[in-house]
């Protein structure tokens, strides 16, 4: 049960060493700028991968859960799927349902782990396999694996853990009884709220290590941006010039050089590839050349 690329890794993974019986993942959407319905990688793996596919729109229907059941499963592996599964769902495979959970938990339960680990500045995350309950993300860890992920962005990031994922949900099922539940700490517990479009605009009144952390969180996309010229760029890469402050002088959101430096509060932003609306993604300098950021500029 999966829908985003996330959950690539576990389906191949399965696919090589299980019967995998059905997969279930969100109903085609329209996108682009055609709105022709696009189906999720996850249907569009499962179907090159000869599995059925299921598209409910929702599990709270009676007879959605008994085609759910008649499945028969052992076990629902659930990887960034994007349905709530009521607890007739969970309780229908013999083993219930295993989530593969882009955070060392109980920190960063819900939505969107992975930005929020970066956008706090933390230095490790990780991967949680857990037994899923009615909760959000409260459910026992049966495995877990951290790793450290200073400097990486939020793509970086995902992409490993999917394939960390992956290898340790097939490490468990492969023998769960090795793998015993394990209750959560109630320490430490932490929210991942999903990613709100409003918080992806770069407020320069933030620190240049915040802003740093935001670009490196939602690179490439929704990638951090501000407004110029009644244009949007987005920054999908950046340096930190002067972290702890410095006498720039500068309020925040001014250009300090002809270089697209930024004023922060405090510090200065260095953005080294950088995205115009419409264009693709580019080194700064070869933007420079033809469109200039003139010192004492203030930007959006």
């Amino acid at each position: 049960m999966g829908t985003p690329e996330f959950a690539l890794p576990a389906l191949h993974a399965l696919a090589a060493r299980h019967d995998v019986v059905a997969v279930y993942s969100q109903p085609p959407r329209p996108a682009q700028r055609g709105k022709k319905l696009q189906k999720t990688p996850v249907h569009l793996a499962a179907e090159a991968l000869g599995i059925p596919v299921e598209t409910p729109r929702s599990l709270k229907a009676a007879d959605e859960q008994a085609r759910f059941a008649a499945h028969n499963a052992d076990v629902a592996v659930v990887a960034a799927y994007g349905l709530i599964l009521p607890q007739a769902i969970l309780d229908a495979p013999q083993h219930g349902c295993i989530n593969i959970h882009g955070s060392i938990l109980p920190r960063w339960r819900g939505a969107a782990p992975v930005q929020r680990a970066i956008l706090a500045g933390d230095r490790q995350s990780g991967v949680a396999i857990m037994q899923m309950d009615a909760g959000l993300d409260t459910g026992d860890v049966r495995a877990e694996k951290r790793i450290d992920i200073s400097g990486m962005t939020g793509a970086e990031l995902m992409a490993d853990l999917a394939q960390i994922g992956a290898e340790l949900l097939i490490d468990v099922l492969g023998n769960l009884p090795d793998h015993p539940p394990r209750p959560q700490s109630s320490d430490g517990v932490t929210y991942a709220a999903k990613i709100d479009k409003g918080e992806t605009r770069i407020d320069w009144n933030l620190s240049a290590v915040q802003i740093e952390r935001m670009v490196r969180a939602f690179a490439p996309a929704p990638g951090a941006w501000f407004a110029y010229r009644g244009e949007r760029f987005r920054i999908l890469a950046a340096d930190i010039a002067k972290p702890d402050g410095g006498a720039h002088g500068a309020r925040p959101g001014t250009l300090v050089d002809d270089a697209l430096s930024i004023a922060c509060n405090p510090g200065i932003l260095r953005p080294t590839i950088i995205q115009r609306a419409g264009r693709g993604a580019m080194p700064v300098a070869d933007l420079l050349r033809g469109f200039p950021f003139p010192a004492g500029t203030r930007i959006d």
